[in-house]
Order: structure tokens, then sequence, then C-alpha cells
């Protein structure tokens, strides 16, 4: 898959649920997944299986109420970037938060080979 046609895809996946199902299509085996903080299982995650995880843990702890997505935002032939902003609870708490986030996705051979979030406020 060209740059453009993975950025496509995994924004059309964010906007339609297919999350879990792109990170076997999309990443490389070996990607790494980098936050900006310490999210309870360290900053850095490395491999898809282990990027799995992370995302089945952060369904176990939240309730998203709503999403967008925008983008993605193509950077030269390997990278492009997406904007997401969501409205979650957590679950234990009850706390809702709203909050938005720039992810960069970094390619090499037709994956997603890394990925980094940034906050905002």
């Amino acid at each position: 898959m060209t740059l453009k046609e993975i950025a496509a895809e995994l924004v059309a996946g964010c906007r339609e649920g297919r999350e879990r199902e792109n990170l076997h299509r999309l990443y490389a085996a070996g990607a790494v997944s980098v936050e900006a903080a310490d999210m309870g299982g360290g900053a850095v995650t490395e491999c898809v299986s282990a990027i799995v995880g992370k995302h089945e843990w952060w369904a176990a702890h939240h309730i998203v109420h709503g999403t967008t997505v925008e983008g993605p935002f193509l950077h030269g032939d390997d990278r492009f970037a997406v904007i997401f902003g969501m409205d979650v609870e957590d679950r234990a708490t009850g706390r809702r938060m709203p909050f938005r986030e720039v992810a960069v996705y970094h390619v090499s051979d037709g994956r997603i080979v890394r990925e980094e979030f940034f906050y905002g406020n």
C-alpha cells in the first residue's frame, strides 16, 4: 500500500470502529507506539501484539462517548498525522474527560512502523 492508501484506511477505520482490525492490516509486526506520558504500562509499546493489548486496556478502562477524526495530513513520502478528539469517561471514577491529540505515523515498506501521540489541553 502507498502512504496515501495507508493513511486513508487508518482514518476510515478509526471513523468506522475498525481500529483493532487495522492494527494487523496496516502495522508492521515490530511497530512501536509512543505516548507522550506513561499510561500505566510505560510510554513505549513495542510490537503489534503489544499495541493490540494497549487498545484492549484502553477499551476496558474507558467509555468513549464520541470521537472526531481530522486528516490525514501527509508529510513527504513516509509520514502522516491525524488529529483525534474524544469525549471519554474513566470507568473506575466516572470522570468524563474531553481531549484532543495529534498522532504522527511513520511508514516504511508499506506498513506503519511507528506512531507517536502528542496531547493537547
